[in-house]
């Protein structure tokens, strides 16, 4: 996965202006569509699978341009693990695959990597290149890129409960603040825009706690034709809400 080598420009805060309008500082982006883009064009469902993950070079280095600082890619969920077995194993080597001959090249453009989910019910041979790769980027200060793998909504806040009870927090210590820190991974900003490929509407247990109150934005282009300029049209049509987080209508920035 190569970023554009040329250096790229500082990272905007949510909300900031730009030449082309407001900046998201945190795009999650569920990639749907790889297995029906295969079959359209007679393909076995694998190959939307290779498509879609030499698709995230292009869109995590015009993100960057564009002056994201956090991107999150639902690339496998809780409920993933249903599919056929055979496309599941293909999943998972082609995870295996990847962090092998792209780690190495996101780190030397500065891109830190994150990983968002389950990391015990993977091969260990899985978790162990992940954490590596985790470790390998952990001081970069370019774009975050959080692989939310093995990922569920529900079952990471579960998971958040559990590690609350066992600390020994009390009722009256809970607070949003207290359970947002639960969340993995820490210290990640909540999504301002939510964007989901091929046509469909639905969250799909994708960042349940996180998302409620980003910008969703649905696009017919399968993920695999998800290019620089459909990216254009997310953050062009970010720009264009008027985001009111439950109160009443501010004035935009200027």
């Amino acid at each position: 996965m190569t970023i554009a080598d040329q250096k790229q420009p500082t990272a905007k805060a949510p909300g900031s202006k730009s030449p082309r309008g407001l900046i998201p500082a945190h795009v999650a982006i569920i990639m749907d569509g790889n297995g029906r883009w295969a079959e359209a064009r007679q393909q076995p469902r694998t190959e939307g699978h290779v498509a879609g993950l030499e698709n995230i070079r292009r869109v995590l280095r015009h993100l960057e341009n564009r002056g994201v600082s956090y991107a999150t890619i639902f690339a496998f969920s809780t409920e993933n693990w249903t599919r056929p077995q055979g496309e599941v194993s293909f999943l998972l080597e082609l995870l295996a695959e990847s962090l092998k001959t792209e780690v190495g090249d996101l780190h030397e453009n500065n891109v830190r990597i994150l990983h968002q989910g389950r990391l015990a019910e993977l091969p260990p041979e899985l978790s162990k290149e992940i954490a590596a790769a985790v470790e390998l980027t952990s001081k970069n200060d370019g774009i975050t890129l959080i692989v939310a793998f093995n990922y569920g909504g529900r079952a990471e806040i579960v998971d958040a409960a559990k590690r609350l009870i066992e600390s020994g927090v009390s009722a009256d210590k809970l607070d949003e603040e207290s359970f947002a820190r639960e969340m993995s991974p820490p210290g990640v900003p909540d999504p301002d825009l939510v964007v989901r490929t091929s046509g469909e509407f639905r969250i799909s247990n994708f960042l349940l706690w996180q998302s409620a109150y980003s910008e969703f934005y649905s696009t017919p282009a399968p993920w695999p034709e998800f290019d620089e300029a459909e990216v254009d049209k997310a953050i062009e049509a970010f720009s264009n809400r008027k985001r009111k987080f439950g109160g009443i209508l501010a004035d935009r920035p200027e």
